[in-house]
């Protein structure tokens, strides 16, 4: 079977699994978890078949016209390099994990058939996205997975939160779609052909009319599907989505989508400085805003949603500089790591059996109740803190490297300022991403709340997999960053000495401080300790998440919520910290900026269609019902009446006649 065949069916199995359990998700339940999880693992294995065939060689080309247009074609194509055939080995990995897992983790859940079901369809989708050679293609999948996200955010449609949420990611990521959907067509318009390859190579040539503009337009998409700054805000409130959904759509799909992108086009970018400044300083704002955010959350999985939100600024950070290498490193490498530990928090929420308790200032006594989640989630939050010798390390450190190298001197891909600002935001990242991982491992395996009930083991599905991630969550990088450079355009990705002395050093202080400070907010907890606060209801796993799903809230329906006084967020934030945990009240500028405006502007539309436009159609109206009413007046149904008309009716025109002879 040619490598074209494999790649084509990749994409392809997940669909018809999608598809398949849709059709006998009612009619024959049994078979709706081996077909969740045989079409991915199936689509994993041809993947890592098409890599081996690839081999970090010359790209795979084929196409075939899809349909006429008249104009530009477009065509059913792949363009298959290194980069295209490691991220789908990723994706297909992680949504193999996240199937595997939801059998255990959903296993009570009576929409289970359509969750499985839109999973592959979203895995399918994002596949779709990275092999396809067509911009068009490509188009579809990316808005095959912006409806799939809503759906599967709003999976328990009965909490408003969750609706909101689904609706949220929805409207965010479309109004970024709308002026990059605008950018594909100037890119295929400049260069006659959707074709990636075609694309490129009129960039090389220098046939691209407005290069700053079609990457601004390009960079608008990427925002939204990528979670950066301002299009960042739907991410966070995504949490109300299943935590399975939240690892597939954080490590593997949605959010890599707009990294990949920019990535696989990134000489269009490069074609414009102004455009690389400006994704430079979108990643650093991102970057810096979302580890200070995260640092205040009080909700595991918001704590992790800022998070992906950072990495993902550091991936752009990498592509700023010109370095896709370093970018899509980081990617493969946050992947697994963040996959693990969305899928570790699940298991924490699983065991105290309500999602309320994934306030970590609730937990208390979870290191021994779920060891599985404990050293998993360990080894994961080490490599998110970039500690040596973990995976995120080694891709952290490349992207610091690549900003050295522009800022040195070495690469004229970028300007100096775009080096200097990924660094010095990457560097202070470095130091918040240490900082909250630390005060998330604290808060949750050794904090002082309420206890939860026990609601005993969890499946083995959700613990194996916890394992099978926390593998390349350590060894991936150090294996990786030597193998890689030949797959990705040789880039060399070794860390380099500067970079790493100062991320590995700021990373160890944000660890040390908040430490210090955990330990000095205990002790004051403990001299003047707080009241208990009640314990909250309990809920059936694999459900338990549509019962309080907004616990980033201050206030968890009827239940009293008081802060926990050992939190060293609050004591290295300062006043900051009330702040951050609004995510610096972007929301509330929105609301202002363009919420309330459109809601003015519809109450006016909403008052002229009634009081104008409906006055006019009502006036429109009334003549001719204001002559029917007299006509109507005149048929009496009397015969002597119409006689009598019809008499004085001849009498006036005979008077007519005899004035109009006599005038003549």
């Amino acid at each position: 079977m040619t490598t074209t065949t494999l790649a084509a069916l990749v994409p392809l199995l997940p669909f018809l699994g999608a598809a398949a359990g849709l059709l006998l998700g009612r009619t024959a339940p049994g078979f709706v978890r081996p077909l969740a999880v045989l079409p991915t693992l199936a689509a994993l294995v041809l993947a890592a078949l098409v890599a081996v065939r690839q081999g970090g060689g010359q790209a795979v080309d084929a196409a075939t016209e899809l349909t006429p247009t008249g104009s530009v074609p477009v065509e059913l194509a792949l363009h298959i390099d290194g980069f295209a055939a490691l991220v789908a080995v990723l994706v297909g990995f992680v949504a193999s994990c996240v199937q595997i897992y939801s059998t255990g983790y959903l296993r009570d859940d009576p929409r289970y058939p359509s969750y499985a079901a839109l999973v592959s369809l979203f895995t399918s989708a994002m596949l779709l996205v990275v092999y396809s050679g067509d911009l068009i293609v490509l188009l579809v999948g990316w808005e095959v997975m912006g409806i799939c996200s809503y759906f599967l955010v709003g999976h328990y449609w009965e909490t408003p939160e969750a609706r909101a949420a689904s609706l949220k990611a929805f409207l965010v990521t479309k109004l970024g779609d709308i002026p990059f959907l605008i950018g594909l067509f100037a890119l295929a318009t400049d260069a006659g052909s959707f074709q990636i390859t075609k694309v490129l190579g009129m960039v090389a040539s220098g046939g691209l009319d407005h290069p700053t503009l079609v990457a601004l337009l390009l960079l608008a998409g990427v925002a939204g599907k990528s979670a950066q700054f301002p299009l960042h805000t739907w991410l966070p409130d995504a949490m109300a989505g299943p935590t399975p959904v939240s690892a597939l759509i954080h490590a593997a799909t949605m959010v890599a989508a707009g990294v990949y992108f920019v990535a696989r086009l990134l000489p269009v970018f490069q074609a414009s400085s102004a455009a690389m400044v400006v994704l430079a300083v979108m990643a650093a704002v991102t970057m810096a805003g979302s580890a200070l955010a995260a640092l205040a959350q009080d909700d595991i999985k918001r704590v992790l949603a800022y998070s992906t939100i950072g990495q993902l600024g550091y991936m752009t950070g990498a592509l700023a500089v010109g370095d896709r290498g370093a970018a899509v490193f980081h990617l493969l490498s946050h992947g697994a790591f963040k996959a693990l530990l969305f899928l570790a928090a699940g298991v924490i929420i699983h065991a105290a059996g309500t999602n309320s308790l994934a306030a970590m200032s609730r937990m208390t006594g979870l290191r021994d109740r779920v060891p599985d989640a404990y050293w998993t989630m360990t080894v994961a939050l080490l490599a998110l803190a970039a500690i040596p010798p973990f995976s995120g390390f080694f891709s952290k450190e490349s992207v610091l490297g690549a900003a050295e190298h522009v800022i040195v001197g070495h690469t004229e891909h970028a300007p100096a300022a775009a080096g200097w600002t990924v660094l010095v935001a990457g560097l202070l990242t470095a130091l918040l991403t240490a900082a909250y991982a630390t005060r998330l491992w604290l808060l949750a395996f050794r904090g002082h709340g309420t206890e939860a009930p026990d609601h005993g083991r969890q499946p083995l599905t959700m613990t194996v997999v916890l394992w099978v991630l926390a593998v390349p969550s350590l060894a991936f990088g150090g294996l990786a960053y030597a193998a890689l450079p030949s797959w990705f355009d040789g880039r060399d990705l070794t860390p380099t000495l500067t970079t790493s002395i100062l991320g590995t050093g700021l990373a160890l202080v944000g660890g040390l401080v908040t430490y210090g400070a955990w330990q000095r907010t205990t002790a004051l907890a403990a001299r003047a300790p707080m009241g208990a606060v009640a314990a909250h209801p309990e809920g059936d796993a694999g459900l338990v998440e549509a019962e309080a799903i907004a616990s980033h809230k201050p206030a968890y329906g009827d239940v009293a919520y008081a802060p926990d006084p050992a939190d060293p967020g609050r004591l290295l934030l300062g006043p900051l910290h009330r702040h951050a945990a609004v995510g610096f009240h972007l929301d509330a500028v929105y609301d202002v900026l363009f919420v309330r405006p459109v809601q003015a502007g519809a109450s006016l539309v909403r008052f002229l269609d009634r009081e104008v436009v409906d006055t006019y159609v009502r006036g429109a109206g009334a003549l001719p019902r204001w002559l029917g009413a007299a006509v109507r007046r005149a048929q009496t149904g009397n015969v002597q009446t119409y006689v009598s008309a019809l008499l004085a009716g001849a009498v006036v025109l005979a008077v007519a006649a005899v004035l109009v002879a006599t005038g003549a």
